[in-house]
């Protein structure tokens, strides 16, 4: 399948009645579970999930992604009404209480996303791309959301045992194209739509970094494109950072991502996140503004 030509910038990801800023956006996870990799049972509480939903505002978060079911490799499968009955409280507290950044529901379940919308979420952040449960498709197109259509192969609990490509980049890629067409035949806009490469997901070490280095390649898709990197266990293979020295490989990739195309970067520490971001878009607007000056339009 051959990608579609666009820009290397695509626009940003838009849903009915909003849209995020023209820049790279951080987007803070909140994993209100018990077993998630990184923060598993911290934010499991209501109380306590809204405190930290507030509390990434004040670091510079762009929007929230709540998520109420693991995807770590193998995790165990939460049913619907646990995730749901983990999720939905949350949103709607935060609603009421006038949270001021768009929320995304982190599912791949299709009443939990509905239920999540209805409750004021915006967007759905589906990592098997639409393909678990088909009709996410139509329950975001139906409530005008946006959707971030995730790269994976297999499920949580099988997807170490399908990381073998050709190359990895190119099939990435291409799957990511046919969810897009998917979405679209749902009814969702395409400027309600972005992609994700799956850092980690049915990918090796090598397969997750490869993705990273390349992920300007992807910008044929004419979709943003989010990179969520955040703590992952690639760092630790790759480059030998465990524990909290992970932190600094992250912020390292989500830079990097932001400075080849990224759209989203989706982690955990948001401050020094959003502080290298801004850094870097700071220095990159003075290089451009001295070559503009040195080479006005129409000049050589």
């Amino acid at each position: 399948m051959n990608a579609p030509t666009a820009s290397v910038s695509a626009p940003p990801l838009a849903w009915r009645g909003g849209s995020l800023p023209d820049r790279p956006t951080v987007m803070a996870i909140l994993n209100v579970t018990p077993d998630s990799f990184f923060d598993g049972g911290r934010y499991d509480a209501v109380d306590a999930a809204v405190r930290r939903a507030w509390a990434v505002v004040d670091a510079g978060a762009d929007l929230l992604d709540i998520g109420g079911e693991s995807t770590r490799p193998g995790a165990a499968v939460v049913d619907t009404a646990e995730e749901q009955r983990r999720t939905e409280p949350v949103i709607r507290a935060l609603v009421a209480a006038g949270y001021p950044l768009p929320i995304s529901i982190d599912t791949t379940r299709a009443g939990v996303a509905a239920a999540a919308l209805d409750a004021g979420a915006v967007i759905v952040n589906d990592v098997s791309g639409g393909l678990r449960e088909p009709q996410i498709l139509r329950v975001a197109a139906e409530r005008g959301a946006a959707v971030v259509l995730m790269h994976m192969r297999g499920t949580p609990q099988t997807m170490q045992s399908h990381t073998d490509y050709a190359d990895v980049v190119t099939e990435v890629r291409d799957a990511l194209l046919a969810r897009c067409a998917a979405a679209t035949a749902a009814g969702i806009p395409v400027a309600h739509q972005a992609v994700d490469p799956g850092i980690g997901f049915a990918k090796t070490a090598d397969g997750s970094a490869e993705l990273v280095a390349r992920i300007d390649a992807l910008a044929p898709l004419g979709r943003p494109i989010l990179v969520g990197a955040s703590r992952k266990s690639f760092l630790g293979r790759l480059h030998g950072q465990e524990g909290e020295a992970r932190l600094w490989g992250s912020v390292a990739v989500a830079a990097f991502a932001a400075e080849h195309g990224a759209r989203i970067l989706r982690v955990h520490d948001v401050a020094p996140t959003r502080a290298a971001l801004d850094v870097i878009r700071d220095l990159v607007r003075r290089r451009d503004r001295v070559a503009a000056l040195s080479h006005p339009a129409g000049t050589r």
